[in-house]
């Protein structure tokens, strides 16, 4: 399966959380509901994994995204009445932490789903 092709499925999974619950739960019943759906279509994934975040070749701590999707994309979740742009900054730095190509944003508080996609400069020229 292509990068787009998962990434299309992803948006799917979130889309029917989002129409089956709407906006108004917290973070964690999104998640919940989102491993199913992501088990659903068959897709392999992971949950709250930690990634060990460097400064200068030293460890400064660990982070966890909300899932890892086909080793291959970011899935950060929020429940928040809108987007900022630190939360879209989180998302870039997960997806170039875990140096995975693709990073997913997507937020379920809102009145309407926000997906955003977001890009690891350094898989540039090989993303498909």
């Amino acid at each position: 399966m292509t990068l787009d092709e998962t990434t299309y499925k992803v948006n799917g999974c979130a889309m029917r959380v989002h129409n089956t619950l709407g906006n108004g739960f917290q973070e964690v019943i999104y998640q919940r509901c989102m491993a199913i759906e992501l088990g659903n279509a068959g897709l392999l994934f992971s949950r709250e994994i930690d990634q060990v975040i460097y400064y200068n070749n030293i460890e400064v701590g660990t982070r966890r995204a909300d899932f890892v999707i086909e080793n291959q994309i970011i899935v950060e979740l929020k429940a928040l009445i809108s987007l900022e742009d630190v939360h879209l900054a989180q998302a870039k730095n997960y997806t170039v932490a875990y140096d995975f190509p693709v990073g997913l944003l997507i937020n379920f508080g809102s009145i309407s789903l926000q997906i955003k996609k977001v890009f690891n400069p350094k898989f540039k020229d090989k993303i498909k």
